[in-house]
């Protein structure tokens, strides 16, 4: 898979220096010479440029990537590199990195984004994850689709409790994708039960999530 990343700050070497391991061919973009530390991520190509410029884009063969990332450290750039993406070279993937919380609202297929990723608002949802049972937890934001994926761990006296997966009435355009128990990941089955203290994994559509939230805690004490 070929990854162009626009952004070689500490951020977008870590993303290349992750995919590069995992076998990818990734492109490192960014004006600003200073960032061009060929050294820090020897195995990347390399590019000194404006990632909003057509003319950069064209250099970087865009449209032979299979995903682009934004993760420059200004929403603006983000978002333009993500329109661009998607609109002038028809990227299938494109992810963007959300700085300001204040602007996530801007990312979204409008502008390009397929997956838009907060890491304050992440770090936040994570925290929640970790203290909390029987709420409702939203994850990651998927623009494409307008579907979230959203956390819950099952409360002990939760009413579904010893009730089969393939038994409840999940609401329309949400998936049971996984459940994490004891430290295993299982894919869900019809025959599964669920059982209290179940993390479970949900994409679901956003206008879902407050009736998905009333069914997973109907019967809690």
């Amino acid at each position: 898979m070929r990854v162009a990343i626009a952004g070689a700050g500490a951020v977008g070497r870590s993303i290349a220096g992750e995919l590069l391991e995992n076998g990818h061919e990734v492109l490192l973009v960014d004006k600003n010479p200073n960032a061009i530390s060929v050294e820090r991520v020897p195995t990347a190509e390399w590019l000194l440029a404006d990632a909003c410029e057509i003319t950069s884009l064209d250099e970087a063969a865009l449209q032979r990537c299979n995903v682009v990332i934004a993760a420059t450290g200004d929403d603006k750039v983000n978002l333009v590199v993500s329109l661009l993406a998607k609109t002038e070279y028809g990227v299938p993937r494109v992810v963007a990195r959300v700085n300001n919380p204040k602007n996530e609202w801007l990312f979204n297929e409008a502008w390009g984004v397929d997956v838009a990723v907060s890491t304050p608002r992440l770090m936040s949802a994570l925290v929640e994850e970790a203290v909390s049972v029987g709420d409702l937890v939203r994850l990651m934001r998927f623009s494409q689709g307008n579907a979230n994926l959203v956390e819950l761990t099952l409360a002990e006296d939760t009413g579904l409790v010893g009730t089969r997966v393939g038994d409840v009435s999940w609401p329309v355009d949400t998936a049971l994708v996984t459940i994490i128990r004891e430290g295993r990941v299982l894919v869900p089955g019809r025959d599964d039960t669920l059982e209290g203290g179940d993390e479970l994994l949900f994409v679901a559509a956003q206008e879902r999530e407050e009736e998905l939230g009333r069914l997973l805690s109907a019967g809690a004490q």
